[in-house]
């Protein structure tokens, strides 16, 4: 086999902290082993929650990081702004203000407009220049895109246009179209322009690529079902996964005797697809002795003040813990008698999912009873899980838990040889795989000889 020139570009890649940039930073981490020689293109001041430093330490020496500079604003301006602009009210009635537009309803309209389809698309110009000074120097065979941000796939038509030989791999870690526009609302996907923007891009971006790479089958049967005309071989699947080197598999379990305390942790941020207005009903409806056993705590970012506030209408059983290094969210799932759930999207699987099942931890799930989640969560025995609107279900999950008490240990018969294929180096091999696959076969095509008709006759 071959060496590999791969250049992968991912807005999200270490220092940036948060599980946006695992998958990224795990394809570096074991790409050089598999006959690649692997260069990335990353923000050099990517907007992030929290940095993590450490996870640098894991990349190889001979991966080569290239960092082009975004105009992205930081992400603590970003919320500011967004919360100034979420403020923006329609006036009485309906109609428009006498005194004229209101000033973060006229912000609001500038931004949706300038920033589409998503902020990060001010990393376009730079992200641009740079890949195709990469491509020509590093002598790159195959460029693989990660998003979101979205606005990156706008680099496929770019790169199409000046190595139309180029293979070029669109990795889909989140579903876009369906996910962002039906299922979440953001300030950039609240429009009928910001659909018709998104579904343009993302159709030239498919039909300019080479393969299209979804991380769950439903989001690669979603994305596929847009596109009848491209070649079913075109869509594949690579999942998201755990590292194992990262997690302490099958550490004890708090010793709850039935009476005792019982610690439930999320890791991850809380946004719209996570949101837990129905947990949160579910939990002050449980009967006071109950109740008081449970402590919930919240390890992540919290996206809107209307979620946290909710939260802490539980008073003292719930902790905000807020944005912690991975290792150290890692280590507290450790300190826990279960871990927590929730996901309302039918399409996607939060990365925290496999971190759960990879450390060995019991999950109790919210989640969408016809989704990949739940597909998965069955098949691999994760835990016990009720749908993500049934208040009554919910409660009876966590009745179910406090009278668990020390058969929790026993009740607890995860799927361990299906849990191992989701871990991440046997996923980049996969990975890796499909990339030499790829361009094995555009050269093979390449080398068949032309045949050209004289006369008629060949």
């Amino acid at each position: 086999m071959n060496t590999l020139n791969v250049l992968l570009v991912s807005y999200a890649f270490p220092p940036m902290g948060g599980t946006g940039v695992m998958r990224a930073s795990s394809l570096a981490r074991y790409f050089p082993a598999e006959e690649i020689r692997l260069d990335v293109l990353t923000a050099r001041n990517a907007s992030a929650v929290g940095s993590e430093p450490t996870l640098l330490k894991d990349i190889p020496s001979q991966v080569t990081i290239h960092r082009a500079l975004t105009l992205d604003l930081p992400f603590g301006i970003r919320k500011r702004l967004k919360r100034l602009v979420s403020r923006s009210k329609p006036a009485a009635g309906g109609g428009a203000s006498s005194s004229g537009p209101s000033k973060p309803g006229f912000l609001k309209r500038i931004l949706q407009n300038a920033l589409q389809p998503d902020p990060q698309v001010t990393w376009l110009p730079a992200l641009t220049r740079a890949a195709r000074r990469i491509v020509k120097a590093r002598n790159i065979d195959v460029v693989l895109i990660t998003a979101p941000p979205f606005s990156t796939l706008l680099l496929v038509e770019k790169l199409r246009k000046e190595f139309p030989r180029l293979a070029i791999v669109i990795d889909f870690r989140d579903e876009w179209l369906t996910t962002n526009f039906d299922l979440v609302s953001f300030l950039f996907t609240s429009s009928e322009r910001s659909r018709k923007i998104a579904e343009r891009a993302e159709a030239s971006a498919v039909r300019n690529a080479t393969a299209v790479v979804a991380v769950t089958e439903a989001a690669r049967r979603e994305i596929r079902s847009r596109y009848p005309q491209e070649p079913d071989s075109k869509f594949h699947l690579v999942p998201n996964g755990f590292d194992a080197t990262r997690l302490q598999r099958f550490a004890s379990f708090p010793a709850s005797d039935g009476e005792g305390e019982i610690i439930v942790t999320y890791v991850g941020t809380v946004y719209t697809s996570t949101e837990p207005t129905t947990l949160i009903q579910a939990f002050q409806s449980l009967p006071a002795e109950v109740k008081s056993r449970f402590r919930l705590r919240f390890i992540g970012h919290i996206e809107e003040p209307r979620f946290r506030e909710a939260l802490l209408q539980l008073g003292d059983m719930v902790e905000l813990r807020g944005f912690l290094p991975q290792r150290e969210a890692l280590a507290a799932m450790n300190e826990t008698d279960y871990v927590l759930l929730i996901n309302h999207d039918p399409l996607n699987v939060g990365g925290k999912f496999y971190d759960y099942v990879g450390g060995g931890k019991p999950i109790l799930g919210a989640i969408h009873p016809e989704g990949e989640t739940r597909r998965l969560f069955d098949e691999l025995r994760a835990g016990w899980w009720a749908g993500n609107r049934d208040v009554e279900g919910i409660r009876q999950l966590f009745i179910d838990a406090a009278a668990r008490g020390k058969s929790l240990a026993s009740a607890f018969q995860p799927d361990l040889e299906k849990i191992a294929r989701y871990e991440r180096k046997a996923l980049a091999q996969r990975y890796a795989r499909l990339l030499h696959s790829i361009v094995g076969r555009q050269r093979e095509a390449e080398a068949q000889p032309t045949t050209v008709e004289i006369g008629g006759k060949v």
